[in-house]
């Protein structure tokens, strides 16, 4: 309010900006759902995404590394690569 600045938030949202570590590259991917969230178990069952959320993107679980509310984006760290038979 006081300094005039505007907060970019987000109340929805179907994707993220995932970084595979091993590879150094980041993608968007379609978020699917909230795996865990330990910042409160409510939020994991009404799939609140909060920053150390763990979630379901396409390319595998990924963690949430931005602060959604804050940020207005949501950046995730791949946690493992899922495969696909």
């Amino acid at each position: 309010m006081y300094g005039g600045g505007t907060k970019v938030r987000i109340a929805v949202a179907d994707w993220a900006v995932v970084t595979d570590k091993s590879s150094g590259k980041s993608s968007k991917s379609k978020l699917l759902r909230v795996v865990r969230n330990p910042a409160n178990v409510d939020y994991q069952r009404r799939g609140v995404i909060t920053k150390g959320a763990i979630v379901e993107t396409e390319l595998g679980q990924a963690r949430v590394t931005s602060r959604p509310g804050q940020h207005g984006v949501i950046n995730a760290i791949l946690l493992e690569k899922s495969q696909k038979n």
